[in-house]
């Protein structure tokens, strides 16, 4: 296309998930209502963990950076889809679009590399018992969570790098709630395909290279239990159980939206919100429901806190 038909564009505008006031209503309502227990989820589960002496260890230790990670990876978009609910004008700006973008893929990266962290702690802790305590200092630790941040960020500015510098002409309309790469090439003043690839090997490079690390760390450290019938064992398998459910939540929706994408807009859609909203809403409540000492801790907090100061 020649030059001359390029445009700078200020804006975008979002299709968002429904055209019907109603029904607008009603999802502005629900996604209120989940983005509070979303917050309120997370930042109970980080309170009870840093005010529990009994949990100072490092597997909450960074059980409670999931949780800090999942209110930044909801309130990325959540909040601009919320407000848009009760906006006629669904619009959002050049810089607004590449700083979801940025911080959509940094947070999401982020997020993934610190499930292969929680992975490494479980290996240890159940495979090499023994020196558990010396290999997972806290120094340990927070270099390791450290070392997420800093992957998903380099990851996060290679997307946005990439997009910046693309020229944009025709429709401004990305059909989706919020900005996301594959819709936001859609656009472009030029052909797609390679971009797509580059993207989707990008994208794969972290998510396949996560996920199947983790597949592999937890079959082993699963085989391990199962040959194990002491009493830990269910603890154990327990646990792993639960971080197994966080890591189809987050992986599965954004393997089918960046590696191998379906095309189907529909299931994008579905997939996006369930990504960004039921997985920081579901990563609380299971890491409670299926871990004792969490439960108990909850109890231990509730008597202390709740129940004290009512009496």
């Amino acid at each position: 296309m020649d030059k001359g038909n390029y445009s700078v564009v200020s804006e975008f505008v979002l299709l968002g998930l429904g055209h019907s006031w109603n029904i607008q209503a009603l999802l502005f309502v629900i996604s209120l209502v989940l983005y509070l227990m979303i917050l309120s989820g997370n930042i109970f589960i980080m309170i009870v963990i840093i005010t529990d002496p009994l949990l100072h260890s490092p597997m909450y230790f960074l059980l409670a950076n999931l949780s800090f990670v999942d209110i930044w990876l909801s309130s990325v978009t959540t909040p601009k889809m919320i407000a848009d609910f009760t906006s006629e004008k669904k619009t959002i700006s050049f810089g607004g679009c590449m700083c979801q973008i940025l911080f959509a893929h940094f947070i999401a990266a982020g997020e993934m590399v610190l499930l292969v962290v929680m992975a490494y702690d479980r290996y240890v802790a159940i495979c090499k018992p023994l020196h558990y305590s010396t290999i997972m200092n806290l120094q340990k630790c927070i270099g390791l969570v450290l070392t997420s941040w800093n992957i998903g960020f380099v990851h996060g500015i290679s997307q946005m790098v990439v997009i910046m510098k693309l020229p944009f002409c025709g429709p401004r309309e990305i059909d989706s709630f919020f900005c996301d790469i594959p819709l936001v090439i859609k656009l472009t003043c030029m052909e797609s395909y390679n971009l797509d690839s580059m993207i989707n090997i990008d994208c794969g490079l972290v998510v396949v290279t996560c996920f199947t690390v983790l597949l592999i760390s937890y079959t082993y450290i699963l085989v391990t239990v199962l040959q194990t019938s002491n009493n830990g064992a269910s603890k154990a398998l327990s646990t792993c159980t639960a971080h197994i459910t966080v890591v189809l939540l987050l992986f599965v929706p954004c393997i089918f939206i960046y590696v191998w994408p379906l095309n189907i807009i529909w299931l994008d859609k579905f997939l996006a919100v369930f990504y960004s909203v039921f997985t920081p809403l579901l990563n609380p409540i299971i890491y409670t429901l299926r871990n004792k000492e969490m439960k108990n801790a909850v109890k231990r907090f509730k008597s202390y806190y709740i129940d004290s100061k009512g009496n």
